[in-house]
């Protein structure tokens, strides 16, 4: 039996290059799952806007209660810069969770409150404005608008996964009737 000769090296490039892509690809999905089966669930306080776009479908911009937040929760002696990320310290109230405190390094905290890392997109002189990464959350097409039109009428809240490591994941949008 003849024995098998080595691949040139560009066909070993190529098949390096193509395993990477798989190897990326099931990561990303993996750390999506993994936030969704090891992280601790909250829930925000959201309203939507802008519910269509022609390029991605249907989906809802998300404005959480914790997006715009007052100065006086900023614990540093600076002010932040646009762009620097925060880290903001949840906790229950009622059926949502509030920002107690906006601080530039990851604290700890008791263990009935939670940190959601964000960053920086204004700082004005009563207010801070943060963004998340959880703003844009997708729905099937033709639902962005019902729940738009609903939304107006009753509260909308979002369930939250925070995984231990800190990656957050939107999984679930529901209007409150």
């Amino acid at each position: 039996m003849p024995e098998p000769q080595p691949l040139p090296h560009r066909q070993r490039w190529l098949l390096l290059t193509l395993l990477a892509q798989v190897l990326f690809i099931v990561a990303v999905a993996g750390a999506g799952y993994a936030t969704m089966a090891y992280g601790r669930t909250i829930t925000l306080r959201t309203t939507p806007v802008d519910p269509r776009d022609l390029m991605y479908g249907d989906h809802l911009v998300l404005n959480y209660t914790i997006s715009q937040l007052p100065l006086n929760l900023w614990s540093e002696p600076t002010r932040p810069r646009r762009g620097t990320p925060v880290y903001v310290v949840l906790r229950p109230v009622g059926e949502a969770y509030e920002a107690v405190r906006v601080v530039a390094k990851e604290p700890a905290v008791p263990a009935e409150q939670v940190v959601l890392r964000g960053w920086m997109a204004d700082n004005w002189r009563r207010g801070l404005r943060l963004r998340y990464g959880l703003e844009k959350y997708y729905v099937p097409e033709g639902v962005g608008k019902q729940l738009e039109k609903q939304a107006t009428r009753h509260p909308m809240l979002v369930h939250i996964s925070i995984a231990p490591w800190g990656q957050a994941r939107i999984t679930e949008a529901q209007v409150i009737k």
